[in-house]
């Protein structure tokens, strides 16, 4: 056979093998629901982080559940205690609607009281283990608030915890380790996130801004406040959501950009606007390129 027809040949192959390797992947990570737990330190947190991946994954029919480890009762200016707790819970509530997720669950933890105790710890493992969580998100334990900080903390803690039977005994613990991941933030130090898994999500962006537009108390009220923008916040109920896609979702950074390009082909790293982007943890399974497809199926279209 001339060179030109093996060449040809072989390459026709190798086109068939790549396109049915992917495929397969895709195929396998829309046949087995995934279970992902995002877990913040106050009501509001995990949507701002998370809100978009958390749409595209409900879209796909995966189980996706939040959770606010403290109750949010110190965040405002001029109301707090059980009257803001009970606020923000129905604005958690409704978040979860609008994202179409299954769950928003908030613990009674007192806003900016949170410690990393056993306690706590406690009440994550068995959040993770009664979810069945394939993944767990959270805060990195390097962060301006010391909520977010210890929340960080104690889902460290309770990590290799899940799968230890004599912890937490009357809640069956977890088959091996789950996929433990950061949300991401703009600390330098001790060292600055990396951009590991980076999720385009231009297509429900909107649904994300409804769900921050879903806690009035924090992103109308409180932030402003805390900013000295109060006067800035539109009375308009579509002023007002186009404000806050304006202020709360800035187009993606270089460094996200750059994350992208390892999940999606060029037109779609040229055409996104809006990422999410994750940090694997050095706790928990650590999972190969293909297994994070499997997770995040969006990154096998």
């Amino acid at each position: 056979m001339p060179a030109y027809a093996t060449r040809l040949l072989t390459g026709v192959f190798l086109s068939f093998f790549l396109f049915a390797f992917h495929t397969d992947v895709r195929a396998q990570a829309l046949s087995e629901s995934v279970r992902v737990l995002f877990i913040g330190a106050h009501p509001d947190d995990v949507d701002l982080k998370a809100g978009g991946t958390a749409a595209l994954l409900a879209k796909e029919g995966h189980a996706v559940k939040f959770v606010s480890l403290t109750n949010g009762d110190a965040g405002h200016y001029n109301m707090g205690g059980g009257m803001l707790a009970k606020r923000r819970r129905a604005e958690a509530k409704e978040a979860a609607r609008r994202l179409r997720i299954d769950e928003y669950e908030v613990l009674h933890y007192h806003d900016g009281e949170l410690m990393p105790t056993l306690e706590v710890r406690r009440d994550v493992i068995r959040l993770i283990r009664e979810w069945d969580a394939d993944v767990v998100v959270g805060h990195r334990p390097n962060d301006y608030h010391p909520d977010h900080r210890y929340a960080g903390r104690v889902v460290q803690d309770a990590a290799y915890m899940v799968q230890v039977p004599n912890v937490l005994p009357k809640v069956e613990p977890t088959e091996g380790n789950p996929v433990f991941l950061y949300f991401q933030d703009r600390f330098q130090k001790p060292y600055p996130f990396e951009h590991d898994i980076v999720v385009a999500i231009d297509d429900v962006v909107g649904r994300k801004v409804s769900a921050l537009d879903a806690h009035e108390s924090q992103f109308y009220e409180w932030l402003p406040w805390v900013s000295d923008a109060l006067e800035e916040v539109p009375e308009d109920d579509s002023a007002r959501q186009d404000w806050l896609r304006e202020r709360w979702t800035s187009p993606m950074s270089d460094a996200a950009r750059d994350g992208l390009e390892k999940w999606y082909d060029d037109r779609q790293v040229e055409e996104a606007q809006y990422a999410e982007s994750f940090q694997v943890a050095e706790y928990g399974h650590q999972p190969t390129d293909e297994e994070i497809q499997r997770l995040f199926p969006m990154l096998a279209d």
